[in-house]
């Protein structure tokens, strides 16, 4: 696409105490490509109270927020919103890095006026810990498989905090209440009737979490995001006014979210009873593949508490937890 064609973005970038990996994220954004007339660049560091806001500071091509009040991310992401005056407004996480033409690949969806949104990819740093994290990596190449498919369908989602940008004249405030915000604010574009765009050449990359305790949390916060957002977007389980996206939203959240850990443990004792009586060999090799996944789950939370290495068990155990 000409840079002539792509839409004018406002880059915001919400950081609390990043001290020690702001720099990095600071090279890494001017180093994005866009064309300058058209690109903003703003860091909000509410709350801060370490030296991440003189870091930002030294750099003039960037404008900084800060107020020494802290009211959490989200609040702080609106009092940045309410300053942009650019067609589109692009959120990534200070502790991100993005490839060189993420703005780009982003931009250029909005020539659709049917596009609210578009989701970045998030992917996560491969390393050598010796524990179910190491699986996180393969879950997101899952995640991001389905998110293809959901864009090629109609629509993604939700979009993950890490990259994703909306049309700011579309952006609605979220209470400050709100865990999953970015599931939100994108979703509340998805009900005005706009597609949310999938595009994996925009993508951001992060280390996945330190250790097993630290995942767990992370998945706690999803999984109470993820009934608060079925609460509070009840809407939009009424298929007969928002059709597709409905359907997708139900199969791959709410079921997600809700009935879905049940069901695979319901599915095993059918499978079970199943094989037992019917003698039919395909019922019998279903069921000894689910046990040799669980197996398979169980040796790798063995490993995982004495430190050794397996990856392959890892992935299975990832999907336990």
């Amino acid at each position: 696409m000409e840079a002539a064609a792509l839409p004018s973005c406002t880059l915001v970038v919400a950081a609390y105490n990043e001290e020690n990996f702001i720099l990095e994220k600071i090279r890494n954004t001017l180093d994005l490509n866009y064309p300058e007339n058209k690109l903003e660049i703003l860091f909000i560091t509410d709350g801060s109270d370490d030296s991440t806001p003189d870091i930002i500071a030294k750099y003039s091509q960037i404008r900084l927020m800060h107020r020494p009040e802290r009211k959490g991310k989200i609040a702080a992401v609106h009092r940045a919103v309410e300053e942009v005056e650019t067609e589109i407004v692009i959120f990534t996480d200070a502790n991100t890095i993005l490839n060189k033409d993420a703005l780009i690949n982003i931009g250029r969806h909005y020539s659709d006026l049917k596009v609210g949104a578009v989701a970045g990819e998030k992917r996560v740093r491969a390393d050598d810990r010796a524990d179910a994290t190491a699986g996180e990596g393969i879950y997101w190449k899952y995640e991001s498989a389905l998110k293809k498919w959901d864009s090629e369908l109609y629509s993604v989602v939700g979009a993950a905090g890490e990259l994703f940008s909306v049309r700011r004249k579309l952006y609605e405030v979220v209470s400050n209440d709100i865990i999953l915000d970015d599931f939100m604010i994108s979703m509340l574009v998805a009900a005005k009737g706009y597609r949310i765009i999938y595009e994996p050449n925009a993508y951001a990359v992060e280390s996945g979490s330190e250790n097993v305790s630290e995942e767990l949390k992370r998945k706690i916060r999803i999984a109470a995001g993820g009934i608060q957002a079925i609460i509070r977007l009840k809407g939009l389980l009424n298929i007969f006014k928002y059709g597709l996206l409905s359907f997708q939203y139900t199969s791959h959240r709410v079921l997600r979210w809700t009935i879905t850990p049940f069901l695979v443990i319901l599915v095993f004792i059918l499978n079970a009873i199943l094989a037992w009586q019917t003698r039919e060999p395909l019922y019998f090799l279903l069921f000894l593949g689910q046990l040799i996944f669980y197996l398979f789950a169980w040796l790798g939370f063995i490993l995982e508490k004495r430190h050794v290495r397996f990856k392959i068990l890892f992935i299975p155990y990832y999907f336990v937890l």
